[in-house]
């Protein structure tokens, strides 16, 4: 069975050194992220050694995190290029195990839009993956109507991903804990995938698809939590005066997409299965902040008709992304 993965990480040496003197931050003593950091600066022997060992056919390579955001406009815009020129060169290289989401600097809108054109019309990029807020706006402000008319445009689809929260948040909610507890609560431990579930329902209620009814957005983590609370979150924002032309779980249902990325119980993916359809779920691992072989045992161990399976190990990314059809 072929097997494709969308949340699979990259970055550039020179970027993990431009963030560490901006925050200031010394990880050479965090030896998780010392080997994580190997793998997302490699792409090649290594990371292809890992998807054979856990028989993943093709990663959908995409810049880790938010980063970007945290540098002055010009520096992330030239990051983001140099990320994308690493990512279109990994793909040349190995064109059957690897594609590309776009990295963007979305403090310039515009500027982002006509660097998505590029990777899509020039580079051949499959989508972009976005991280978050930007200044600590949520992406349905007004400023960023040229990146989503770019992206309808283009046809192709903007994996929503999340990012720390803006500085504010992370006080009011996440400080006055021990040690390192209040930023790891912040990310991945909770903060993060209710943020971009709130992130998400922002989108649909502001009114962005009916403005662009073409748009497809993924969301990992089976969901951001979302799945698990649709059917109250529609009924409730239902109630509002302010009218959309479908309701947000219809919208929710036509337009957004859920990865597995890096959730591999059991429990959230048959809510995640009831709730969005074996059609509009996607595969993927979170490389390599998650291992391959944890991944691949949860895959394999689904209880679900081999039809389902098959949607979700390939079909579903190759429909989406546009992906050549191969042979398992």
């Amino acid at each position: 069975m072929r097997t494709i993965t969308l949340e699979e990480h990259c970055s550039l040496p020179a970027l993990l050194r431009a963030i560490d003197a901006r925050f200031q931050r010394d990880l050479t003593t965090n030896e998780f992220m010392q080997k994580v950091r190997v793998k997302l600066t490699d792409l090649g022997q290594i990371r292809l050694a890992d998807m054979d060992a856990a028989h993943i056919d093709m990663q959908v390579l995409s810049l880790a995190g938010g980063d970007l955001d945290h540098l002055d406009a010009p520096a992330a815009a030239s990051f983001a290029r140099d990320a994308n020129d690493a990512m279109a060169d990994a793909v040349r290289a190995h064109p059957t195990r690897f594609a590309a989401f776009a990295a963007l600097s979305l403090q310039d809108p515009e500027a982002a839009a006509r660097e998505l054109e590029r990777c899509v019309r020039q580079l051949r990029f499959v989508g972009v993956m976005v991280n978050g807020t930007v200044g600590g706006q949520f992406l349905d402000h007004p400023r960023f109507t040229p990146f989503w008319e770019a992206a309808q445009a283009l046809d192709v689809p903007v994996y929503l991903h999340p990012a720390p929260p803006p500085a504010p948040v992370f006080q009011s909610y996440f400080t006055g804990l021990p040690e390192d507890l209040g930023f790891m609560l912040s990310t991945a431990g909770w903060g993060w995938h209710v943020e971009t579930g709130l992130h998400a329902l922002r989108l649909i209620v502001t009114g962005l698809f009916d403005r662009f009814p073409r748009l497809q957005v993924i969301i990992g983590h089976m969901g951001e939590n979302l799945p698990y609370s649709l059917a109250r979150a529609n009924a409730v924002l239902s109630r509002s005066g302010h009218k959309l032309s479908r309701s947000v779980a219809e919208i929710f249902h036509q337009h957004f997409h859920v990865t597995t990325s890096g959730y591999f119980t059991l429990p959230p993916f048959l809510c995640a299965l009831q709730m969005v359809g074996a059609d509009r779920i996607l595969f993927s691992i979170d490389y390599p902040f998650s291992p391959t072989e944890f991944g691949r045992r949860f895959l394999d161990s689904l209880p679900i008709n081999p039809a389902d399976i098959e949607k979700i190990a390939h079909e579903n990314a190759e429909r989406l992304l546009k992906l050549p059809v191969r042979a398992n």
